[in-house]
């Protein structure tokens, strides 16, 4: 390289004009056409030029050459129609070097700035020639138009950007509500916000994000709230899963054709009548979907126990739009603010349940037991049933012991209890809290003893009367979906323990639940099989059983095990997503309600200790919170009170200290 030698280099996208001042074992110090001095390598040039400018001049005359250098090139390059040279030489595509393509662009006599201009009109038009090392390629037809699309992708890429970054600078100054959006800008920053990296224009809301000045992502929830696209309590959880929240017109259409030509009168000479039977529901006050009722009568021998469940299939088809739609939820989902039932509202709380007074089919379990509540023989039947009493838990705790049926149905079901657990069973007894909120949106909660009378008495039923289904569909070498599980990895305690550690520390060391085709015992529960078939509105693991309980009952047609299978797989992710949503919507409204406590003292129990904290039980709402570990020593069991001191349930954040 010679000292004064004009060279172009490529800077920020840009050609930039420059002469070399020093060299040095090819590095190179150059003046620019900017006057600005910059250190670079000769290998990095992409042009040179036998022109050579006399160093001595002074700054300003050398910048001003190069100025005129750089017009001239740009004039000669404006010259040069790329499009219409590529018409020429594309069909037999060769390489080309600078040299004859400068001769393909100008007439002689040629100069360095002919050959510069040549560079300069390809670096800006680059659709047409593949440009590498001086030499240039015709693309292909087929290259060319894919180039094109490229380019007005870009462009449309580009666009969007700028309009969502505009419409997000607009919202960050404007009052709520007064600016439109675009759909498509704000799906692109929904599903960044839900998904992250994972979205599939990521980058593009990244671009959006950086040039509206937002610092964090967080912020856009406050921007989507403002701009009245989500609600300041929006269940962020159901969006990120993609849980459905609506039925498709083809589900509510179908839906509503069979509430209206659904039989009235179930006359199949396979179903028995027993509307006779005194069938009674118990459960919540707030339950509008009654798919288990339960019936007691006396006979010469003792009793005869009735648990009905209400016959789903026989209003559902295996594939219809409704069976479907249930198929993809795999499970209702209850929520402190809202309800997402498995099936349409107007089939779950009318058709499909067993309201009081109404006719309904039913799959029914008839256990013969003596005057000692033990279980002599039982027979599962398809049914005609109605209910003559719906019940709440609390009017069915008021009843005991004075209601025969229902003192009856109590001590029944503490010896069926009292068998399990001399069998193994593990029984954890922790409460629960509910919460729920009002027609003004008021948070409330209440805590509620599972181990109540009437609580116990239907789980009882229920666990005797799956247990049975499971040991006659083994019976009959019937693949369903059984529930096993192996014995605890250790074992804190038998029988009934009412302290909160022990359950926690139980609970710990149970071996994973597992569904399986085939019956396996059931360690946890103290049965040698199990299903669940006694939610069918609910959960669709149940309506699967219960269709194949009617195949063998002769109704219908059963799975086999690999289309059972092949239904468990497809089912597995909405049923894992509806535990975790469940949980998730629960505490945010706990923590919701908690933010309005703050400073407020209860009292806590330590679950865990770590190095820089302790995992704490707040008694009072049955939730865990982090309390940093400074000052004091403490260990698993101990109580302590502890105050709250930070509570933000949307970043699902609950901070606490000690009283």
């Amino acid at each position: 390289m010679k000292i004064g030698s004009i060279v172009e280099y490529i800077d920020q996208q840009k050609i930039i004009s420059a002469v070399i001042l020093s060299e040095k074992k090819g590095k190179l110090r150059l003046l620019n056409e900017n006057s600005r001095e910059v250190n670079f390598n000769e290998k990095r040039l992409s042009h040179v030029s036998q022109d050579i400018l006399d160093t001595e001049q002074s700054r300003t005359s050398l910048v001003n050459h190069l100025k005129q250098v750089t017009q001239n090139r740009k004039k000669l390059s404006e010259s040069i129609n790329i499009k219409d040279l590529w018409e020429i030489l594309h069909e037999e595509p060769e390489e080309i070097d600078i040299s004859a393509m400068t001769l393909f662009c100008f007439d002689p006599p040629l100069t360095a700035d002919h050959e510069a201009a040549v560079i300069r009109a390809f670096f800006q038009d680059r659709l047409y020639f593949k440009f590498n090392n001086l030499i240039f390629l015709p693309y292909t037809q087929e290259q060319v138009d894919m180039r094109q699309r490229q380019i007005r992708e870009a462009k449309r890429r580009e666009e969007l950007i700028l309009k969502g970054a505009a419409w997000l600078n607009r919202l960050q100054q404007s009052r709520p509500g007064d600016d439109p959006h675009d759909p498509k800008v704000v799906k692109i920053l929904k599903d960044y916000y839900l998904f992250g990296n994972e979205s599939n224009m990521s980058a593009v809301a990244k671009q959006m994000i950086k040039k509206a000045g937002l610092s964090v992502v967080d912020q856009l929830f406050g921007l989507f709230v403002k701009a009245g696209i989500w609600d300041a309590d929006e269940n962020i959880d159901l969006l990120a899963m993609q849980i459905p929240t609506e039925f498709s017109k083809e589900v509510m259409a179908t839906a509503d054709r069979m509430r209206k030509t659904a039989p009235l009168v179930f006359d199949n000479p396979k179903r028995r009548d027993l509307t006779a039977l005194p069938l009674i529901t118990i459960d919540g006050q707030s339950t509008q979907d009654y798919d288990d009722a339960i019936s007691l009568e006396t006979t010469e021998s003792g009793y005869r126990l009735g648990i009905h469940i209400i016959d789903v299939g026989a209003f559902i088809k295996d594939g219809d739009p409704v069976d479907t739609a249930a198929r993809h939820r795999a499970s209702s989902i209850y929520m402190p603010d809202d309800k997402l039932p498995m099936i349409p509202a107007s089939l779950s709380e009318d058709l499909c349940s067993l309201k009081e007074g109404q006719v309904r089919p039913g799959i029914s379990t008839l256990v013969q037991m003596n005057r000692f509540f033990e279980v002599l023989d039982y027979e599962i039947v398809p049914s005609v049933i109605k209910v003559h009493q719906q019940m709440s838990y609390s009017e069915a705790n008021l009843l005991n012991g004075k209601n025969d049926p229902i003192t009856s149905l109590y001590k029944m079901a503490t010896l069926l209890r009292e068998k399990r657990l001399k069998a193994g069973a593990v029984q954890i007894t922790l409460p629960e809290v509910n919460v729920w909120l009002d027609e003004n949106r008021e948070i409330h909660y209440a805590k509620v003893d599972r181990e109540n009378p009437s609580r116990m008495l239907v789980s009882e039923m229920m666990i005797l009367a799956n247990s049975l289904m499971a040991e006659f569909l083994a019976a009959n070498e019937m693949p369903a979906v059984f529930r096993s599980q192996a014995a605890p990895k250790q074992r804190v305690f038998k029988g009934i323990e009412t302290q909160l550690m022990p359950n926690f520390i139980q609970r710990k060391h149970l071996s994973r639940a597992i569904i399986n085709t085939h019956a396996e015992p059931h360690s946890g529960l103290g049965v040698k099989a199990y299903v669940t078939a006694t939610s069918p509105i609910r959960r669709y693991h149940d309506l699967l059983t219960q269709r194949q309980l009617k195949a063998i009952l002769g109704l219908g047609r059963a799975y086999s095990v690999q289309e059972l299978e092949d239904i468990l797989q497809v089912i597995s992710i909405p049923m894992a997503n509806t535990g975790r949503v469940q949980a998730a919507r629960k505490r945010y409204w706990l923590i919701k309600y908690l933010e309005g406590q703050r400073g407020n003292s209860y009292d806590g129990l330590v679950l865990d200790c770590h190095r820089d904290h302790y995992n704490i039980l707040l008694k009072e709402f049955m939730i865990e919170a982090r309390l940093p570990a400074s000052g004091f020593k403490l260990k698993h069991g101990d109580l302590i009170q502890v105050t709250i001191q930070h509570a933000d349930a949307r970043r699902n954040q609950l901070t606490l200290f000690a009283a």
